[in-house]
């Protein structure tokens, strides 16, 4: 029909124009944007570079007395990269491992860059419950770094270390002046910042035991205390809301929440908090004794919390690495140093055996140890 249009009409036929292409602007790439596999797996969220083309081919109309009219348009955006925030988290002998790991977890999980600064002389530290971490760099590498928050772990001896390092004090006294956020938790608000000068005219709270050290007008038995630049809070078992506290206030209260979520923070209304589908009666005339195998790759919140809270009612945890050497890469970047290596462990016999893994190293780990520790031990048993 349009063909006999063409030729019927006295003037070739003119093409509608085409509709100008929608410029888009590509964005930065933010938590709440990325998927649950992706946090999961990636140690570092990544920023994308985003590239979006558009074009039309050539329309050709049947009639030969009509023009051929070719349009392309090809339009891309260039992301702009907002730079990355910067956090220092330092450690030393005694540090409370279970809140150095968890802050540092939890706010490399929102995006943020951790550098992990042993105040020691060496990188690998011995914190308070005996777990070995290995720093990412000194604390004097970092003097003249400007960092976005600086968060101290407690823990003691770890928070009067924190406090006799020079380079950490001046460091977080910067900090403070330049209105940066710090924050300190358990130990660390009354050892570590109230020797410094930071907790003027601040409120703040603590540990429990160390509430009494600290000025009584502006104490406060909070799990979490914000003011202005300064955050505190209590313990190991207010760790994760100190942490997503901080998140907050680097990345904002929706990144906070999706990582609050993703981490399982508020149980299932519907389900019973103590729910057991196989229920064993443990009983013992020795003290037990637990293996906890760990690999590159397993979650490190899951691996020092673990330990610590079964070392502090006394058992007998190996920490045992199934890598060549025993120390290994966690799932957020942070280095654990095992007890020893997991043909060593499998001479000994255990109680309970807890397997701290994330869904990309689960097979890996439980093949390994069924050849190197359950077969052997089979065996010597049955001989």
């Amino acid at each position: 029909m349009e063909s006999m249009l063409c030729l019927l009409s006295p003037s070739p036929t003119k093409l509608p124009p085409f509709k100008k292409l929608t410029s888009f602007s590509a964005s930065k790439t933010t938590f709440s944007s990325l998927s649950f596999a992706s946090m999961i797996f990636s140690p570092q969220p990544k920023t994308p570079s985003t590239k979006i083309r558009s074009s039309s081919k050539p329309i050709k109309t049947p009639s030969p007395k009509t023009p051929i009219t070719s349009t392309s348009a090809q339009e891309s955006s260039t992301p702009v990269s907002l730079p990355l925030k910067k956090v220092l988290v330092p450690i030393g002998y005694g540090t409370e491992e279970m809140e150095a790991v968890i802050i540092v977890d939890v706010l490399r999980r929102a995006g943020a860059e951790v550098i992990v600064a042993s105040v020691e002389p060496q990188l690998e530290v011995e914190a308070a419950g005996g777990t070995r971490l290995v720093a990412d760099t000194s604390i004097s590498k970092c003097a003249n770094e400007v960092f976005d928050l600086v968060a101290l772990p407690g823990g003691m001896p770890g928070s009067a270390r924190l406090r006799d390092c020079d380079v950490l004090r001046q460091i977080t006294s910067k900090q403070a002046e330049d209105k940066r956020l710090y924050g300190a938790i358990c130990a660390a608000p009354a050892i570590t910042l109230l020797p410094w000068g930071l907790l003027r005219r601040k409120q703040m709270t603590g540990h429990p035991a160390f509430m009494d050290k600290l000025p009584t007008f502006w104490a406060v038995a909070s799990k979490i205390q914000v003011s202005g630049e300064l955050t505190t809070s209590r313990g190991p078992g207010t760790s994760f809301e100190f942490a997503l506290s901080l998140v907050d206030q680097l990345f904002g209260e929706s990144v906070a929440k999706e990582i609050g979520q993703l981490l399982l923070m508020q149980a299932d209304g519907d389900t019973q908090r103590k729910e057991e589908y196989n229920k064993v009666e443990w009983s013992f005339d020795h003290n037990p004794r637990v293996l906890l195998p760990i690999a590159n790759g397993s979650e490190e919140i899951e691996i020092v919390a673990i330990v610590d809270i079964l070392r502090r009612a006394k058992v007998d945890v190996v920490v045992a690495s199934i890598e060549n050497s025993v120390q290994i890469l966690a799932s957020r970047g942070i280095k654990i140093v095992a007890d020893m290596l997991i043909g060593d462990a499998a001479e000994s016999v255990y109680d309970l055996i807890i397997l701290p893994v994330r869904q990309l190293n689960f097979f890996y780990i439980i093949l390994k140890i069924a050849f190197v520790v359950f077969i052997p031990c089979r065996i010597v048993r049955v001989l």
